[in-house]
């Protein structure tokens, strides 16, 4: 596998140990919007032009009120190429060893790779509060926790893995947004039952009141409700996700509509059952990474150009049904867009003493937008068992770079899990939701339940 190293802020390939790591130097903080772009990519083209040049991303601003699903820009494009089991070794060296294993297991598995476009672009307030970070954002507790960081994205020059992994779980996704999406656990034969989700993710400073006393040590709020199938329905899970989570752990409850009471949830945390998953998703599974990274170590492996699901509107395209997307094995790959971008590939091993069913975690984080886009999940035993993807997009209209979908294959069961998928429904994304705090109390899980 290439392993390239490109200059951009690769200062360093060790394992945090430290309580509290240096901040980077005023010089080097000044790269941001000169060489780096803002968020800290590398500005420039690759050597040979296939990765063009950064040039500010792609923002739109609607003529009325923004759709909730923004059309495909890209939409009369055709392949540059197309992958098969038959020539995927031509082009091993931008696969991870995850998206190898599908074409072994799955003979008619297939990659349509298109022109890459750069469009990840976002406020200027999110630029400035990276910029801030980039002098001041500190990990402390042994890499556990920020401090002096401000909003999303504490380390745009990162000098090792976990910090990485602190711009994956902090990065912007609209600041405040609720989404009505669905969740698909499949089975081998492709059969599903789709399971209706209203989910709200809401960063404290993009509350009506703004962030305030109330939200000390919370990175944001998250807000799950199953509204199908009707044996799920009033099932509502609250998180409150922490920055420094060794001072205080995730705070998670759920209220359960057949026991009418809201509990604490500890569970929904590291390799717990996510929601409604039928055992295909951990808790800490969902949005590719999340929660504490404390059980793993973080290797910064290095950088390197990646062929990456990117720019999928096609999966948003309400023409679609979810028959026309998902089918035994895997998804319908003509409708996957893939990209060559730059990569931050980092891999995380369980520590010694720690327990999860994910042994190591190969992670390829996209330089443009921090989202882990790609993941290579390793069992106890060193063997490679699941792969997920984020199909990356970026929602011009609001600045937003995030998902269509995630993906994640179990390559033992020829099961998989698909989120995010809204194309048979009448809503889908509103990024202008106003959130008060009251909203994520336990009070208001409860009423949500019952109503």
């Amino acid at each position: 596998m290439n392993k390239m190293m490109l200059k951009a802020g690769i200062f360093a390939l060790s394992v945090v140990s430290a309580t509290v790591m240096a901040k980077v130097s005023p010089e080097e903080a000044a790269r941001l919007g000169n060489d780096l772009t803002p968020v800290g990519a590398v500005k420039a083209a690759n050597a040979d032009g296939s990765i063009p040049a950064w040039t500010g991303g792609y923002s739109k601003q609607a003529d009325g009120e923004a759709p909730e699903r923004p059309a495909d820009p890209f939409a009369d494009e055709q392949p540059l190429y197309t992958i098969t089991a038959e020539n995927v070794a031509q082009y091993k060296d931008l696969l991870s060893a995850g998206q190898m294993a599908m074409f072994d297991k799955y003979p008619d598995y297939k990659m349509h790779v298109y022109p890459t476009h750069r469009t990840a672009a976002y406020p200027q307030s999110v630029y400035d509060a990276i910029a801030k970070n980039a002098a001041n954002a500190e990990l402390v507790a042994g890499g556990n926790g920020l401090a002096n960081f401000d909003k999303h994205v504490p380390f745009p020059i990162p000098a090792n893995g976990l910090e990485i992994i602190w711009n994956h779980i902090t990065r912007y996704r609209g600041g405040a947004v609720q989404r009505l999406v669905n969740q698909f656990p499949v089975l081998e034969n492709g059969d599903f039952v789709p399971v209706l989700l209203r989910e709200s993710l809401v960063f404290p400073e993009y509350l009506k009141t703004g962030r305030e006393a109330d939200d000390d040590n919370v990175l944001f709020y998250f807000l799950q409700e199953v509204l199908a199938p009707a044996r799920m329905t009033g099932t509502v899970l609250l998180v409150h996700e922490t920055i420094d989570q060794v001072k205080e752990s995730r705070r998670a409850w759920l209220y359960n509509a057949g026991q009418r009471r809201v509990r604490k949830a500890p569970s929904v945390a590291y390799d717990g059952p996510g929601t409604a998953s039928d055992g295909l998703r951990t808790s800490d599974g969902l949005d590719m990474f999340n929660g504490a990274p404390d059980k793993y170590n973080w290797e910064l492996v290095g950088k390197k150009e990646m062929l990456i699901p990117y720019n999928n509107y096609k999966l948003m395209d309400t023409s679609l049904s979810y028959d026309d997307i998902i089918g035994p094995g895997h998804m319908n790959q003509d409708y996957v867009r893939y990209e060559k971008h730059r990569v931050w590939e980092v891999k995380g091993t369980l520590k010694d003493g720690e327990r999860h069913i994910y042994a190591t975690r190969h992670m390829f984080i996209d330089e443009d937008t921090w989202t882990a886009s790609v993941i290579d999940h390793y069992d106890g035993r060193g063997e490679l068992w699941r792969v997920a993807e984020a199909y990356n997009t970026q929602f011009y209209y609001h600045d937003t770079p995030w998902m269509a979908a995630e993906a994640l294959y179990d390559l033992n069961s020829g099961r998989y899990i698909l989120l995010g998928l809204a194309n048979e429904e009448s809503e889908y994304m509103n990024f202008d939701i106003e959130p008060v705090r009251g909203d994520f109390s336990t009070g208001a899980l409860r009423r949500m339940g019952i109503r």
